[in-house]
């Protein structure tokens, strides 16, 4: 009997409908999202996730755009890096190849918020 491995394979030969965040990173966006309601910096959030690419928008009030974005997309993994930062406004903060570092300036601005 085989173990089971918890990896989720896509059918050989077929392109996978949509574009997903791993466990392991989804809980780490989640960790600080969960941080940052602590601290009343955001109130709600929003997950889309296409062929493409998979986003992650956390909001300050849930009628505005959203105030910071975190995109996973893998199509530029060996070019830019696949993660990237959006801030309120849709320019690009941060973009690399690790999802930590572009978590960063988010996390520099939650440490900001408590020592207020």
């Amino acid at each position: 009997m085989a173990a089971f491995s918890g990896t989720v394979l896509p059918f050989p030969g077929q392109q996978p409908l949509q574009t997903a965040f791993a466990r392991d990173e989804l809980q780490r966006i989640l960790d600080l999202y969960g941080r940052m309601v602590a601290a009343g910096q955001w109130r709600d959030y929003a997950m889309d996730f296409t062929r493409e690419a998979a986003m992650f928008d956390a909001f300050r009030r849930a009628a505005e755009r959203p105030q910071t974005r975190v995109e996973k997309r893998p199509s530029l993994r060996n070019k830019q890096g696949m993660w990237t930062l959006y801030g309120e406004h849709g320019q690009v903060l941060k973009r690399g190849h690790e999802l930590a570092g572009i978590l960063a300036p988010v996390e520099r601005r939650l440490v900001k918020a408590v020592d207020a």
